[in-house]
């Protein structure tokens, strides 16, 4: 479904985010990508709808070249890619609705979306995700009357309605206490069980990695140092990843 070949990113003025990283991501898979700060999680979820192009290397998504698409092709994979954000960039002064609809930006005409001119089909995609998340009840509620938690449940509904083959979330729950973390994180796992969606997930919490995945992909300096089973992380391997000694009993409601 995904593969990272020899992934190297370089910012301008010599940072390495991301060195000589190679994985594969099967459909239907759910995956945490886990590091400290600065490790390089947010660069690798970006390259796979090329928001951060490599300086290096190919991305692979679903038989399509990323990083070689032409403009045209690249839209078209995005519309495949749905993408949830920390800060939930929601239009705060319209609708829940209407945040929504802008998933389906890439399946109606310009001039419909300027006019708020949907389609009944595209409506009813957009309520069906609501309902998803179960938050269908603040349809018609602005933006900025929602509180994190639900933003979020809105953003999730949002990158739903685009039907995509792919679910990117790039620390959803940084901003959310830990009750809404977890609330937030059973939605994105129950979408990844019940509609077979790919789904990765950057994550700065130890506990909800380990209560939530499956695949474990660890980052330290841009490099890759873990890629395996979550039940099979041992001390050792945390430790290689954060660079300090981590026991598996630290974890529980353990924030970072």
């Amino acid at each position: 479904m995904i593969e990272f070949k020899n992934i190297s990113v370089t910012y301008q003025g010599g940072v390495k985010a991301l060195k000589n990283v190679s994985l594969k991501i099967s459909e239907g898979d759910f995956v945490i990508i886990v590091g400290m700060s600065g490790a390089g999680k947010s660069t690798l979820l970006r390259t796979i709808n090329n928001l951060v192009e490599p300086t290096e290397g190919d991305v692979i998504v679903d038989s399509r070249n990323v990083t070689n698409a032409s403009k045209k092709e690249l839209k078209d994979i995005r519309s495949d890619i749905g993408m949830i954000f920390q800060t939930f960039n929601l239009v705060n002064r319209s609708s829940v609705l209407k945040n929504v609809l802008t998933g389906r930006l890439s399946q109606v005409s310009t001039l419909r979306s300027i006019f708020g001119l949907w389609p009944k089909e595209d409506k009813d995609i957009a309520f069906e995700s609501l309902n998803k998340v179960e938050i269908l009840e603040k349809a018609y509620v602005r933006g900025s009357n929602l509180s994190g938690g639900q933003q979020q449940r809105v953003g999730i509904a949002r990158a739903l309605a685009q039907k995509p083959k792919v679910m990117l979330a790039d620390e959803p729950v940084a901003s959310l206490d830990p009750i809404t973390s977890r609330v937030v994180m059973k939605y994105l796992k129950q979408i990844n069980q019940e509609l077979g969606i790919t789904t990765i997930v950057n994550l700065h919490f130890l506990d909800l990695a380990k209560e939530f995945g499956e695949r474990l992909i660890g980052l330290k300096d841009g490099e890759l140092v873990y890629d395996g089973k979550v039940n099979d992380v041992s001390d050792q391997d945390f430790e290689n990843i954060y660079g300090r000694a981590i026991k598996s009993s630290d974890l529980l409601g353990e924030d970072d």
